[in-house]
């Protein structure tokens, strides 16, 4: 479905009168990462945003719980993945001495919100640190580096990793949405219009930074999700 969403998001874009091509990559291989990069410089000469989006929650768990294989496989997807991109597209932003890179994290990565699984959490926690390395490391190179921390967010992801921890659908979605202080999860374009933010020159001077988007959750305390 990863690619059918972003095929819907490139004709969203093509309906507005913009440009966009899909291109299928595996962004836990470097091979597959470095072809994407190399066909998306021939089409278009530079990157100027990076938009690392790709995750997983892995196996729900703590330390006894999880496998050491799943371990390795959320780490793989959820700060390997980024490491890769940004190895890969980092020198073409170096030359054309402009960039922003935005890495979803989760709030997982700073606050236990009841779903123990560690994995996870230590992968969005890694995303966080750096994030903040690159950040610092190339400022004055006219790059940026920024995280986002999504809260409870409706998405098909989260519908086909969490719904068997609770049950079933309908007690999934009851609980995170009386879990938000709002009183509903977010949905996919609240972290996107945080994305653009991030990714904008309206956002020039802001790097190394954690945006929050969770309706308030991780401001107080309520009950866990």
């Amino acid at each position: 479905w990863e690619k059918r969403a972003a095929e819907e998001t490139a004709r969203i874009i093509l309906d507005e009168g913009g440009l966009c091509t899909v291109v299928e990559a595996d962004v836990t291989n470097a091979a597959s990462v470095t072809a994407m990069t190399e066909t998306v410089l021939d089409m278009h000469g530079r990157i100027d945003i990076l938009h690392n989006n790709v995750g997983a929650t892995g196996q729900l768990g703590g330390p006894i719980d999880v496998s050491e294989e799943d371990w390795e496989q959320t780490f793989t997807i959820n700060a390997k993945s980024i490491y890769l991109t940004c190895n890969a597209i980092l020198p073409s932003m170096l030359k054309a001495e402009r960039g922003s890179i935005i890495n979803v994290s989760s709030i997982a990565a700073i606050r236990y919100a009841g779903i123990p699984y560690v994995s996870y959490a230590a992968s969005k926690a890694a995303v966080l640190q750096f994030t903040q390395s690159v950040a610092l490391q190339y400022a004055a190179k006219g790059i940026r580096c920024n995280a986002l921390l999504p809260g409870l967010i409706d998405t098909p992801m989260v519908h086909a990793q969490l719904t068997g921890h609770y049950g079933d659908k309908g007690r999934m979605l009851d609980r995170r949405n009386v879990t938000s202080p709002t009183g509903k999860m977010g949905d996919a374009w609240d972290v996107a219009y945080a994305a653009l933010y991030l990714a904008s020159d309206e956002a020039k001077y802001v790097n190394g930074t954690s945006l929050i988007v969770d309706g308030g959750l991780t401001a107080g305390i309520g009950p866990s999700a």
